[in-house]
Formats: C-alpha cells, structure tokens, sequence
C-alpha cells in the first residue's frame, strides 16, 4: 500500500483530502469552478446581507437570481433601505450583499466561503423576464410584493479557506448553478435518513482513526465530502464521483459506484 509523507496510508483513487487553513498572500485567481461556486451560494442561500453607505439590512427571502448573474432585491420603497437604494441607483459599485455559505448540516466548523458582492443598483425591469427560465420565474414570483431592484455586479470576492478569490465578471455571468449542490441539504437530508448503510460502506474510504463519527458536509456534481469529527478537530475528505451528474435522479448511481 502507497504511504503519502506523513506515513499514512495513500487514499483510493477518487478519494481527494480536502485542504483545511488559509494561504498567504492576497486575492488569487479565479477559476471557472469559482464562477459557478457564486452562483450557487447566492442561489441556495435564503438571506443576505446588503450595505448601503453605513446602514445594513439583513434580508430574509428577500432576493432571487437573474440567468446572467444579477441579483434582484425585493426592498419596500417606503422603508429607510427603499430610500437608500434609491439614492444609490446608478452609483457603480455603491451596492454591497454578503451572504455566508454554511454547511447545511450540524457540523462544527459550519462556514463554508464568504461572497461578497459590489454592484450597480437599478429599477428591476420587467423585460428582463423574457430571457429567465421557467423556474427563475417562479423564483421571482415568489418575492415579496414591494418593489424589486436588480443589482448588476461590478466586483465579485469569493473567500474560502485557500484564500479570497476576484471572480472573473465574464465567466460569472456566464456561469450556471450545479444542480446537486443547489440542492445539497435535501440530498444530504435524504442520505443521511433512508441510506444510512449507503453512508457506512462509504466511510472505509476515508481515515476514521480515533473518529467519534463519520457524517457527509457536502455535496456537488461532481462527489461528496465526508467529515470524521475527533475531539481534537476534523478531516474532510473528497470522495470524486467517476463523471459528474446532472440531476438528482443520478445521485444514487453516482454513490454507489464509489463504494468499496
């Protein structure tokens, strides 16, 4: 058997460990694979913040996400952020959201990456419907009814534990959600209540020396991460699917063909 440096056994092929700790240095480069990741933070996300000047609102519900990236608000007109973004409208780079992306399960270590988003503040135009897909449609309708307000991002940072990231403004706009990951805490749900032998078989992939548990913290396209919690901390580990999926239908094939 293949020992890695540390004198530990080498994982299984597909099996990748999840680096853990920031890099030094400043903003890196970004990568197609961080254009898509801040689609899907703002897709799944449920709240966020926006920061007008020095006034903050966290919103709840409150915003959904056009095909080519930009975030539309659902602010009363009346309230004190209505009137801010009013005065902002137009202003590049005058708009602040930050959302943070948790792991939809009770892990420690729960935040994921942080986004933060800078952009150009305007009326929401309802053209704009012409070119959303049925479901971005619903996601409209399914805002609150006060005004919306469509923010086109002028500067996009996804921070993660490697370090912050400047998103490539074409290849976010041209970037598209993953399909398992925007529906990751159902799945993760799912697997975690009706498959729990699927989840065991799973575990002898990774290193579970001196672990309490073993318990899935997320899930793409593309494989699952795997936690074995200790005591003293954690160790994520990659488990690669062999190609990526593109439904849900397909996640149950994807699992299995992993398992030992």
């Amino acid at each position: 058997m293949a020992l890695h440096p540390a004198g530990r056994p080498a994982p299984p092929a597909g099996v990748v460990p999840v680096a853990a700790g920031p890099s030094a240095g400043g903003t890196g480069t970004s990568t197609p694979r961080d254009a898509v990741a801040a689609r899907c933070v703002l897709t799944a996300a449920s709240s966020l913040r926006l920061t007008l000047g020095d006034a903050t609102a966290d919103l709840l519900s409150a915003h959904a996400l056009l095909p080519d990236g930009t975030v539309v608000l659902a602010v009363d007109a009346m309230s004190r952020t209505g009137g801010l973004l009013v005065a902002a409208r137009g202003h590049r780079g005058a708009v602040r959201l930050d959302v943070t992306h948790l792991a939809p399960v009770a892990v420690r270590s729960r935040v994921r990456s942080r986004l933060r988003i800078l952009g150009t503040a305007r009326r929401f135009d309802p053209a704009a419907l012409d070119a959303c897909d049925p479901a971005t449609v619903m996601s409209l309708l399914d805002l609150p009814p006060v005004a919306l307000w469509a923010i086109a991002p002028d500067e996009v940072v996804l921070d993660r534990a490697a370090g912050p990231v400047a998103v490539d403004l074409g290849a976010y706009r041209a970037a598209r959600p993953d399909p398992i990951a925007v529906g990751e805490a159902a799945h993760l749900a799912h697997l975690t209540r009706c498959h729990r032998d699927v989840l065991d078989r799973l575990a002898a992939l990774v290193d579970a020396a001196d672990a309490t548990r073993i318990v899935p913290v997320a899930l793409d396209a593309e494989g699952i991460v795997l936690r074995a919690e200790r005591p003293d901390g954690h160790t994520d580990t990659r488990l690669s699917f062999a190609r990526p999926i593109t439904a849900g239908s397909g996640l149950a094939q994807a699992l299995r063909t992993l398992l030992p």
